[in-house]
């Protein structure tokens, strides 16, 4: 995986702070726009108008004994700024919500594609896994939203900060020698920042395995193994531990995090409160140029300088806090497949070449193809058989471009497939694979893969009828507009493993395709079953190409070739009636096989 390295508790503020309004300004310029709103406007009223224009302005028609009517005059404008600065929070506010909503779709549908860009690889690291959970965790919290109000708020309070010092310097310089200490906060919050931020990374593993449990309770296929076996307790015994894991880290973490909010305290509140209230007292007891209303001034001033540094203090060191979790966000949208598009359109095959193939996984010791070396030509039937774990589905991947060989080429028309745009390559082939998945979706778009027109509906019968999944749709009320599963849809249905699995290979037969990959496509399949659908493919692949990976091997009478894989290499290759006179591996499991049906029918 070509990830940047995060380190785990630094990012560039500035830079990840910027990247973050960039994106969401692409996806909602309405979000930053009313957090500029909300937050230049409660900043200018409450700190300013409201604890120190309003309070001096009428303090000093107190002090000069002005007359009741301008005493209600200034009343009536306050009240009329009042209800001006009301309303525009609430406009804030409303366009704010209707803009979450927006960005949250936007953000979460760019996540979505992206992921499904990614390399197939990325989905056998669980590293990649504690990415992108912390990359969704963004969405999931509302961070987008957080920091387009810190940023605003840290501009409004520097705006409605400047306001204030302005009217203290008017009555005593030395009263901004109490908002001081307010500076070393910055310190104390950036590092209980980098703190909170290392102490989340440490619980993402435990919150992932937390998250799965919690999945797998409530999913069907787990049901039955749920309540017939002690797996429960296995689970529940995992998820335990990770919440006991959890547990461990919060305490590692508590008593730091608690002396940062003291000593961030003590510099933010009890200093500046205490100084400013021992000095204004002292200048009004031992001196004659302070009145009352001057004394009232001083204190609100200062509690509204000290309000807006922390209000500064707590926006700075969130949105430092913030860009940390962005940098992940940031560096999953970086990601660069491994596996790169090529700019060639692939034409019309004739032939795929695997020549000295070797791969081997990530961090994986030894081979899992080891110097492989075939053809397949257009119209032929290929069978790649062998015991679990000998490489077959591997190979399927290498051929389907979801990984690239370690050493070898693959060739499609004699032309390397890196050269060919990913995308185009991949279209060439109809697939089936051993771990199919079906969706909760209508049946027919399930087959069809889009949303259907009535001419999809009847592509989509046509393919169940040759994959023999229609015997099974045909009974059900809504026939191809049945939703599969009951999470959505109360009337939707269970298939079975079997049905679930021909409805899967359906898929093949909707599409067109140049090269069909079947990979243990009858699994679940009874004998008859895998018959019927056989003889649907021969006759639906008729001058097309198929390769048949399975350990089963019934594939392999009706194919034109057979490999036969073991360990990672070719053991041996030839057509049926050569290899069962060879006497070798696959005569011995073909033999095995043909008693074990012959056992099965007698019983």
């Amino acid at each position: 995986m070509r990830y940047i390295k995060l380190q785990k508790e630094k990012a560039p503020v500035v830079k990840n702070t910027l990247w973050a309004l960039k994106l969401i300004w692409k996806t909602d310029k309405s979000l930053p726009l009313s957090a500029v709103l909300l937050t230049f406007t409660k900043s200018f009223f409450e700190m300013y108008v409201k604890n120190i224009l309003f309070l001096k302005t009428l303090l000093t028609v107190i002090d000069g004994k002005g007359d009741f009517s301008l005493y209600i005059r200034y009343l009536l404008m306050f009240l009329a700024v009042s209800i001006l600065c009301k309303t525009l929070t609430w406009y804030g506010s409303y366009v704010s919500n209707r803009s979450v909503k927006v960005v949250l779709k936007k953000l979460n549908n760019l996540v979505f594609k992206k992921a499904c860009s990614l390399d197939v690889a990325c989905y056998e690291d669980p590293e990649f896994y504690d990415r992108y959970q912390r990359a969704t965790d963004i969405m999931e919290r509302g961070y987008f939203h957080v920091i387009c109000l810190d940023v605003a708020s840290l501009f409004g309070t520097v705006f409605a900060m400047i306001l204030v010092v302005l009217t203290v310097l008017q009555i005593n310089p030395l009263y901004l020698l109490f908002t001081l200490p307010s500076a070393a906060v910055f310190a104390v919050e950036l590092a209980k920042s980098r703190k909170v931020y290392k102490r989340d990374l440490e619980k993402t593993g435990n919150e992932r395995i937390k998250a799965y449990i919690k999945r797998t309770m409530f999913l069907r296929e787990y049901s039955k193994d749920m309540r017939t076996s002690n797996i429960f307790l296995v689970m529940m015994q995992r998820f335990e531990n990770a919440v006991k894991a959890n547990i461990k880290i919060l305490r590692e973490y508590g008593v730091p995090l608690f002396i940062y909010s003291t000593v961030s305290s003590f510099f933010s509140e009890f200093l500046p409160t205490v100084g400013t209230y021992a000095f204004a007292a002292s200048r009004f007891i031992y001196t004659d140029e302070m009145t009352i209303s001057a004394f009232s001034v001083v204190i609100s001033s200062i509690n509204s300088v000290n309000n807006a540094a922390n209000s500064l203090v707590n926006s700075f060191t969130e949105i430092s806090q913030l860009a940390l979790y962005f940098s992940n966000l940031r560096e999953f949208f970086d990601y660069e497949p491994g596996v790169n598009p090529g700019k060639v359109t692939p034409g019309e095959f004739e032939s795929l070449e695997f020549r000295n193939v070797s791969f081997r996984y990530l961090g994986a010791e030894k081979y899992s193809i080891k110097d492989v070396s075939f053809t397949l030509s257009k119209g032929e039937k290929l069978a790649v058989v062998g015991l679990n774990g000998a490489g077959k589905t591997t190979l399927v991947k290498l051929m389907m471009r979801f990984y690239d060989p370690t050493e070898g080429e693959i060739l499609w028309n004699g032309i390397n497939i890196k050269e060919f745009n990913t995308e185009e390559y991949r279209l060439k082939f109809g697939a089936v694979f051993q771990d199919y998945r079906n969706f909760a979706l209508s049946v027919n778009e399930n087959v069809i893969c889009r949303v259907c027109d009535e001419n999809d509906k009847k592509a989509a019968e046509d393919a169940m009828k040759n994959s023999g999944a229609w015997d099974k749709i045909s009974t059900l009320p809504d026939r191809g507009e049945t939703v599969l599963t009951k999470e959505f849809d109360k009337n939707g249905v269970g298939l079975s493993g079997g049905e679930n699995q021909k409805l899967s290979t359906a898929r093949l037969f909707a599409h067109n395709f140049e090269i069909a990959v079947l990979d243990e496509p009858s699994s679940a399949l009874d004998p008859v079953a895998e018959y019927k659908m056989y003889d649907n493919l021969v006759r639906a692949t008729q001058g097309k190409a198929v390769v048949y990976i399975s350990h089963r091997l019934s594939s392999a009478v009706i194919s034109d070739k057979i490999i036969v894989l073991d360990g990672g290499s070719i053991a041996e290759r030839g057509s049926h009636s050569e290899l069962l006179a060879l006497g070798g591996i696959y005569a011995d499991m073909f033999n095995r096989q043909a008693d074990a049906y012959g056992k099965e029918e007698a019983v």
